[in-house]
């Protein structure tokens, strides 16, 4: 870890930072890899299960083809869960995830809903994030994916998400260059100064509308795979036996505009190499030595020059830059999404809940 690309990190005299530190202290009171674990995941298995009767699903998910949400998806196909599982199809999949998820919901009997937005918006507002420099450029699609959980959530009476966020990989994660996407305020703006389309094909929704729904629907997220020994390599493992799971490469390259702001976006505009919190999650986990992260951090940054041309080469045409158009918004400095109009209110919550 290091504070050169986020000065949220900090450093004690030890030479410890403090996300290494809290997520230290927080093994045994939000991650349970032991009897502890089975007890509370059983708990609440009979909770979902016991509310779920008499409807058509205990509970939904949303789903990318990534490891973690894919994983999740069957375990509780082998608990026993009826899921409904929610996938947003931004044309941006690799054929490996596509396949991944066509797999995977076929062996576990899960029924799976398809979003497909508006490809002309979408991509225009994509490319507006780009022309911004924010670093968080996957907001609108994550925000699509929430607006379609929450939708389906209310037509379906479901009251409980699953989701594959998880302490084990995902212990330690950067809070500086990051920003909410439930900040409508700052996808309004920032589509006005750049957007040349319209956007008013594009489901959203706000952190408002969630707390509504979660106070009136009664709306409950779940985080399964900390009450579990969650190992990535095993978790591959099963998934292979499983369905013929494929391996993609490392931790979010199962989508080819999430592998270009992890391995292009981030470090050209803002010098962070996201490689050090998926590996220290893993260290602080127990999956990994630190020698051993160090040997997998000390390899090329992009394993596979020619693929990463292959998708620059796509979003280019996708989203209709230019050659020149792409190295002028590589070439300029980041820009962090304050600078733009933000809910002030949201911004607040926002900052106070990643302390």
């Amino acid at each position: 870890m290091d504070n050169a690309s986020d000065n949220t990190i900090i450093f004690d005299d030890f030479g410890y930072c403090n996300y290494c530190t809290k997520a230290l202290s927080e093994i045994g009171k939000v991650y349970f890899p032991n009897e502890e674990g089975k007890k509370r995941l059983d708990e609440l298995l009979a909770k979902i299960k016991a509310d779920g009767r008499g409807k058509k699903y205990d509970c939904m998910m949303g789903i990318s083809g990534g490891l973690d949400s894919s994983y999740l998806a069957y375990l509780g196909y082998t608990w026993g869960l009826r899921i409904l599982a929610v996938h947003v199809d931004d044309g941006f999949d690799t054929e490996i995830s596509k396949n991944n998820i066509k797999k995977l919901v076929a062996a576990a009997h899960i029924d799976l809903v398809t979003i497909k937005p508006d490809g002309k918006q979408f991509d225009n507002l994509t490319k507006a994030y780009m022309k911004a420099g924010v670093p968080n450029i996957a907001v609108p699609q994550d925000n699509i994916l929430f607006a379609a959980l929450y939708k389906y959530a209310r037509e379906n009476k479901i009251k409980y998400f699953l989701s594959g966020g998880n302490f084990a990989l995902e212990c330690i994660l950067q809070r500086g260059n990051t920003h909410s996407a439930y900040d409508l305020v700052n996808i309004k703006d920032i589509h006005k100064r750049f957007g040349t389309e319209p956007i008013d094909k594009l489901p959203f929704i706000s952190q408002y509308r969630v707390e509504i729904d979660k106070r009136i629907l009664g709306l409950t997220t779940f985080l399964p795979l900390n009450y579990i020994d969650y190992n990535r390599d095993q978790a591959f493992k099963e998934l292979a036996d499983f369905c013929g799971f494929e391996y993609y490469g490392r931790k979010h390259l199962e989508n080819i505009l999430t592998a270009f702001v992890q391995l292009v976006w981030f470090p050209t505009k803002f010098s962070v190499d996201k490689r050090t919190s998926h590996l220290s999650s893993m260290i602080v986990s127990g999956q990994m030595t630190r020698d051993e992260a160090l040997n997998e951090l000390s390899k090329p940054f992009i394993e596979d020059e020619a693929q990463m041309s292959e998708y620059i080469a796509m979003i280019k045409s996708r989203l209709n830059i230019s050659d020149d158009e792409f190295d002028r918004i590589m070439s300029e400095s980041g820009k962090q999404h304050t600078e733009y109009n933000t809910d002030k209110l949201l911004l607040t919550i926002y900052n106070y809940l990643r302390k």
